[in-house]
């Protein structure tokens, strides 16, 4: 099975520029905690992810130091994005994307086509959506469910 198959590819994303509080509401509204920032022709740039903007790593980057941290729109998304991200993409099987998530333990990888423009989100849910399926489909082990 092809990642294709199984991500969502109405991708919800984010521009380099775009304000941090902005960018908090678009994932509020769009109910998702994984946004990739992408420049005009779909090419990854970064992701940020509703952990970096509840408590961006530079807060906490030494103990004896109190930051005030307000999430406004005079930070943008380039400032706390995670640049050069791991991805996978449309030709990679399905367990590919699931290694990589358990190993990282991550909860959504951006998609790439051959271009390496972003094509779709694989996320923890979708995985879970197979299994589900896989589990309808063949039966439940002997003692579950």
């Amino acid at each position: 099975m092809k990642l294709p198959e199984i991500m969502t590819d109405k991708v919800i994303t984010g521009q380099p520029d775009e304000g941090l509080r902005e960018a908090f509401f678009k994932m509020r509204h769009n109910h998702i905690r994984h946004l990739p920032v992408v420049d005009a022709d779909m090419k990854l740039l970064g992701i940020v992810t509703d952990r970096d903007l509840r408590r961006p790593d530079w807060v906490d980057e030494a103990p004896d130091i109190s930051h005030v941290y307000y999430l406004d729109d005079n930070m943008a998304l380039k400032n706390v994005m995670t640049r050069n991200p791991i991805v996978v993409h449309t030709y990679d099987p399905v367990q590919r994307a699931a290694q990589v998530m358990r190993e990282n333990r991550f909860g959504a990888l951006p998609v790439l086509n051959k271009e390496e423009r972003l094509v779709g989100m694989v996320s923890a849910v979708d995985m879970l959506q197979i299994l589900e399926e896989m589990l309808d489909k063949f039966g439940s082990p002997e003692g579950v469910g």
